[in-house]
């Protein structure tokens, strides 16, 4: 099958389409900030029993895992333009329930609007693949690391919005939920700039590329699935149950709420230079330096239980997360085919999003259920992580000591 002369990337239009997908991650992605911010608040509103107030978040997450594969599939055959427009269509109908459901006071009503905003959680986990898409080999670390920078803008957009809208309302965070249909709407505009060939479909010239089964075999894929999903995990199993310790240790909502803009600006700052770093130091030291980094995210937590310590350890897990997560991206994006992108992506992607929808579904429970109060749940919370830590770390000092042809 040959390759039209519009499909060839050129440096023009992958800067072009980095811009774009820039500005979606900071517009549209500011509502998952202010979902994250308010779920487990208002699930706990809701909810029967505390220790299913952070359900929402965790349906969020479920809703993500469960469209991944589906969303990739769209993708790879309809484009990256329609799949990111579904997940705008999916983010402003969740928004929609999600407030309907507070209006009724039904916890049933308002965990389906979270189900359905994980779809557009999925989208959004595809703007950094996106990025490479029509990008040179050298140019692809820095063109994720700058796609996610643009979560930087939507760490201040989001806590301030939920600021403004939590109590705009006689129903509390109602206000919240409405704005994030606004969202949406002015998001999707942005989608129409977009311009990514579709993959060329297999043929025998071009041949379909290998299996699942074959590319979870591949070490370097393995291994960077695996970090990927570690590091994603950790931060959503702490930065889910936060809110909610900062108001039980006697602090305010605004205070939760800068608390987590502290971290999500943490997580994104450090993209201007994460791609440069990768390119200079090799992508394993980054990985493995975003592991560290969230192992003294938890170190600090332990430490206590005042404003400070919350501020100091969420903004260490906003930092290790993107060593982890962007350093996992990149080696996974340079270790498949154009023709197994769909199928790859897609994989990681429910592999990714299903460990968070368990540590999701764990941090409420740890955090609620483990103790007899908030700073022992917090401290559960964070020990939870060390299992992962040595799981991720142990299979990134494998895959570096093996040969290179074998990785």
């Amino acid at each position: 099958m040959s390759t039209s002369t519009a499909d060839i990337p050129t440096p023009d239009k992958a800067v072009r389409n980095v811009i774009v997908l820039v500005l979606a991650q900071a517009i549209l992605g500011a509502q998952m900030a202010m979902v994250f911010v308010v779920g487990g608040l208002a699930g706990q509103t809701l909810a029967s029993n505390i220790c299913f107030a952070t359900l929402p978040i965790s349906l969020i997450v479920l809703g993500s895992m469960c469209a991944a594969t589906p969303l990739s599939a769209f993708m790879q055959r309809y484009g990256r333009r329609a799949g990111f427009l579904l997940g705008t269509m999916a983010g402003a109908a969740g928004g929609a329930i999600g407030a309907y459901g507070l209006y009724l006071a039904s916890f049933p009503i308002f965990l389906l609007g979270s189900l359905i905003t994980g779809v557009y959680m999925s989208a959004q986990g595809f703007y950094r693949f996106a990025a490479t898409d029509t990008a040179s080999e050298e140019f692809r670390p820095k063109a994720i690391s700058y796609v996610m920078a643009g979560g930087l803008a939507s760490a201040i957009i989001g806590p301030q919005l939920v600021k403004v809208t939590s109590q705009l309302m006689v129903i509390p965070f109602m206000g919240t939920y409405l704005a994030v249909i606004g969202l949406n709407m002015v998001g999707a505009l942005l989608f129409l700039f977009l311009d990514i060939p579709k993959p060329a479909k297999a043929s025998q010239e071009l041949p379909a590329g290998r299996s699942r089964l074959e590319l979870l075999r591949t070490p370097r894929i393995a291994v960077a699935v695996i970090c990927a999903a570690v590091s994603y995990a950790l931060m959503n199993l702490v930065m889910t149950s936060t809110p909610l310790a900062v108001v039980a240790c006697g602090f305010s909502q605004n205070n939760a709420a800068d608390v987590v803009t502290g971290h999500v600006l943490a997580m994104f700052a450090p993209s201007f230079f994460t791609g440069h770093l990768i390119a200079r130091f090799g992508v394993e030291k980054i990985v493995g330096l975003g592991l560290l980094i969230l192992a003294s995210a938890g170190v600090v937590a332990l430490q206590g239980v005042e404003l400070e310590n919350f501020f100091i350890a969420l903004i260490l897990l906003g930092l290790g997360w993107n060593f982890g997560f962007i350093g996992a991206t990149s080696m996974l994006a340079s270790a498949h085919t154009p023709e197994e992108r769909g199928r790859m992506q897609g994989l990681n992607d429910l592999i990714v999003f299903g460990t968070v929808t368990l540590a999701s579904l764990s941090s409420g429970g740890l955090m609620n259920c483990s103790g007899g109060d908030a700073q022992t749940g917090w401290a559960s919370v964070n020990l939870a992580m060390i299992p992962c830590l040595a799981l991720a770390g142990g299979a990134l000092i494998w895959l570096v000591m093996q040969p290179k042809e074998t990785a």
